[in-house]
Parts: C-alpha cells; structure tokens; sequence
C-alpha cells in the first residue's frame, strides 16, 4: 500500500492549496490529508493565528504524521516547505518534497523581492504580535503571475491572516535570537525540492542554498513561477513528485 502523504501549505493559505495537485497523489493510491494551518482554517478568526510560532505549526504537522499507520511523505509549499523540514525533525517520515521551501535560520535570500518583503514588513509597526493581513497585489505579482486571470480571484478570496510571529522567525531570522527555524544540520529523510526557473519569491539561488544545508536533490523546473501547486504545468511538478516517492518507497 503506497504511503500516505501530508501536504502542507503555505502562508496567507489554507489546505484548499492543494484541491487540486492532490488528484494525482490520490489517484497513485496515497491517502493525502491536507491540514490547514493553526488558526487557517476558514472558520477561524482572524486573531486565531497571533502568537503562533513556526514551531507551533511544526508540531501539529509532527503530532499528525506521528498519528499515520507508517511514516507519510512530506509535501510542502512555501512557508509549509520550513514547517515540513522542522516537522521532520520531530516525527518519523518516507521523504520531504518541498516546492519553493521559504529559507530556514542562516540562509539569505538572493532576491530583490526577498529582501523588500523582509523589510517592508517592519512597515505594520510590531507585526510580530499582529495577525497580519495578506498583501494581494503582492500575491498576484509575484505568486500568481502565472495563472490566467479567472483563476487568481478565488484564491484571493481565500486568503488568511498570517502569523507576525512566524513571518517574523522565518523572514527576519537574523533578529530571532532563539534561532526558531533552525534546522542544526541535514534533513533527517530523503528530501527533493522542486522550484520555478522564474519563481522571485524564493528563487532558484535560494533553493540551492537550502539544498546544499539540508543535503536535498534540487530540481529547476524551466519557465514555472511560485504557484506550483496549481499554476500552469502543475500536473509535471505532481509527477515529479510522484515519481521519487516511489523511487524512496
């Protein structure tokens, strides 16, 4: 029986991220559980998500992959790449795949985008205490650049808050002096990381780094963005995927 897989999404998201990339994971056999995020889910108030650490996101990914009948595959995008790689770290897994991981503690991006995204957050004030409200002209710039425009309105109209707190241990982890997302090595399973050759959210240059740290394989994938769980071409990303689980199975 093939593996199940935990699929975890990434900022401002909900596990709605994953409607439909999970179709063929599904079709292959996996069971795929798609958790929403502390305090993401679309009844949860707006304040739901303030004072929650990335180590709080991990644990609930660590606690249900500990609840699975065998060690499940990781999947992870963006913000749930780094909540993927913490998890690992605190249960048993097959394999992380991370699509556009956000960098862990100690690996700097390489990207204008990065960098004003860091800093503009410092813009909110104590965003760190805040839930802090997703930026959509951001979003449609720079993650969902690359789907036609009926597509983008409704995963704006899904968009959640985000924790200031985990923003802030993830995209100014230089001030963080408890090292939050810090990951003291390699990934502890087999780990791919898939990313977009245009992706200026956390760009190839990044991804590189990340795989260097975590002794992951690192794939480039020509011409797709950061929205690679649904973007244009998303099916090849799935079957990428798909294709090293049953390589590590």
């Amino acid at each position: 029986m093939a593996a199940p897989i935990v699929m975890v999404h990434g900022a401002f998201c909900g596990d709605w991220t994953f409607e439909t990339f999970q179709a063929p994971f599904v079709a292959a056999g996996h069971t795929v559980l798609r958790p929403a995020l502390r305090g993401h889910g679309p009844e949860d108030p707006a304040e739901a998500v303030i004072g929650v650490s990335m180590l709080d996101y991990a644990a609930d990914i660590a606690e249900l992959c500990g609840q699975q009948s065998e060690p499940p595959f990781l999947v992870g995008h963006s913000l749930g790449g780094l909540v993927c790689l913490l998890a690992a770290r605190r249960a048993p897994v097959a394999g992380l795949v991370l699509l556009a991981p956000s960098p862990p503690w100690g690996v700097t991006g390489w990207s204008l985008e990065e960098g004003v995204t860091a800093f503009g957050l410092h813009m909110l004030g104590p965003f760190w205490s805040q839930a802090v409200t997703p930026d959509r002209n951001l979003m449609l710039r720079y993650s969902l650049d690359r789907l036609p425009p009926g597509a983008r309105r409704p995963i704006l109209e899904q968009l959640r808050p985000e924790s200031g707190r985990a923003l802030w241990e993830t995209l100014n982890w230089w001030l963080d002096p408890m090292m939050t997302t810090s990951l003291g090595g390699q990934a502890p399973a087999p780990t791919l990381i898939l990313v977009g050759e245009r992706d200026v959210v956390h760009p190839p240059a990044t991804a590189r780094t990340i795989a260097e740290r975590t002794g992951a394989e690192l794939r480039v994938l020509p011409g797709m963005s950061h929205w690679l769980p649904g973007e244009p071409g998303w099916r090849g990303v799935a079957d990428q995927a798909l294709e090293w689980m049953a390589a590590k199975a």
